[in-house]
């Protein structure tokens, strides 16, 4: 075993992981593709993306050939007072491909700090126009919007991870997903109710990502806009895992002609090659902030906001996005991924099995052993990272036919494995 593993890794927490009781950890050497390659010299077909960024596959040679000049020009500067020009142009072509006025863009360095923006934004914007009062925040069941402390807040209650931190985040209000006519009469009394005291609403569109991979259509979503429209409440839209082409559509939104407040992106932002981050305002809520007084300005300021390098790594992704089919290729695999996964819902402990866009995922009932799990599919050579009780697939949207046949096919055993058990 390589020195680095065995000296570094006493030094290292991991994420999400019990680590009294944990495997190691696979250690990775080299990525290419769909392919990671390990140091023992197993490869792997990376089924989820390196949690959802990789959407390009890895090391992709236009992406690393921009990084490398911007290496060799302008690795870093700070972003108070100064400018660059991979910022202003990303700033430019994010512009240009959202909806509506979505115009203003303000980069950070994760998705749970353009989350963190966001809100700041929203409730600032209320009083900058003098309602003060208008403060509070209204998710959903099976939300999840990060890990800091204000994210946490707008993550579903009873997941554990957040439980552990219970009445010490802000209070903020769950509501039902409005996805019949009978919620849809409960979330326009909630907004109602509380209006005079909420400054956003906050949805993820069309799929919620770490809350279980749930997913609502469109005419939900148009919904929701609609009632925030008429109960003036701004509508914040968390398109870190369903932007640039995840959902099918470039923007989730998109698919429901919604055209949000305020957008989140991040994750495939760089095409997984760095940190990045933007939380991304429509024209008034600018606006808002404008004035002679120096209090009504956006107070936050991250050291590396709009980092060079990974502002030419989404440039350079966003170049990709126009040069080749990436939503052809996402149309592909949701419809393998429709066919191919459709008979596990036969199996014994499966509660449902859900596909959009280059998302599939397979609900378990019963008892998962999740460990067990990401075991057998390590074995079968293949990287998933199953959490709660979902199996689910979001592999880059490079992926051959017969790459994502095998991770199907290995879904499938896995899973009827587990059922031949129940």
């Amino acid at each position: 075993m390589s020195d680095w593993l065995t000296e570094g890794l006493p030094h290292i927490w991991l994420p999400y992981t019990q680590m009294a009781t944990a495997a190691p950890p696979l250690a990775v050497v080299a990525t290419q593709g769909v392919r990671i390659r390990l140091a023992d010299g197993r490869e792997l077909i990376d089924g989820i993306s390196s949690w959802w960024t990789a959407c390009h596959g890895y090391s992709h040679p236009h992406i690393r050939a921009a990084v490398e000049q911007q290496l060799a020009a302008l690795p870093h500067v700070m972003f108070a007072g100064l400018v660059h020009e991979p910022a202003l142009r990303l700033a430019q072509r994010l512009a240009a491909l959202l909806p509506g006025d979505l115009e203003r863009v303000f980069f950070t360095e994760s998705g749970s700090v353009a989350v963190e923006v966001a809100l700041k934004m929203a409730i600032q914007y209320w009083r900058n126009k003098g309602r003060a009062e208008k403060k509070r925040i209204v998710y959903f069941r099976h939300a999840y919007h990060g890990d800091t402390f204000a994210t946490m807040a707008l993550c579903d209650p009873d997941e554990g991870m957040h439980a552990l931190f219970a009445g010490t985040m802000p209070d903020q209000i769950m509501a039902e997903l409005p996805t019949d006519e009978s919620l849809r009469r409960a979330f326009d009394l909630l907004l109602e109710t509380h209006g005079e005291r909420l400054a956003a609403v906050i949805i993820e569109p069309l799929v919620q990502g770490a809350g279980g991979m749930q997913m609502h259509d469109a005419a939900t979503l148009a919904f929701i806009a609609e009632a925030c429209t008429r109960h003036k409440v701004l509508l914040v839209a968390d398109e870190i895992m369903t932007g640039f082409g995840r959902s099918g559509r470039m923007f989730a939104c998109e698919e429901a002609n919604v055209l949000p407040d305020i957008v989140c992106l991040s994750k495939a932002l760089t095409g997984g090659t760095l940190p990045l981050a933007a939380t991304v305002a429509r024209r008034h809520v600018f606006e808002a902030f404008l004035s002679d007084d120096p209090a009504a300005a956006l107070m936050h300021g991250p050291t590396y906001m709009a980092n060079p390098l990974a502002c030419a790594a989404a440039n350079a992704s966003l170049d990709l996005f126009e040069r080749e089919p990436r939503l052809a290729q996402v149309a592909a695999i949701e419809a393998q991924l429709s066919r191919e996964l459709s008979s596990c819902g036969e199996l014994a402990g499966v509660a449902g099995v859900r596909v959009k866009g280059a998302i599939g995922a397979v609900e378990l009932s019963g008892n998962v052993d999740l460990k067990h799990l990401r075991t057998r599919f390590t074995e079968l050579g293949i990287w998933l990272r199953p959490f709660g009780n979902v199996v689910y697939l979001m592999p880059p949207f490079i992926i051959t036919a017969d790459d994502l046949a095998t991770l199907t096919a290995a879904v499938r055993q896995v899973l009827a494995e587990r059922a031949a058990l129940l």
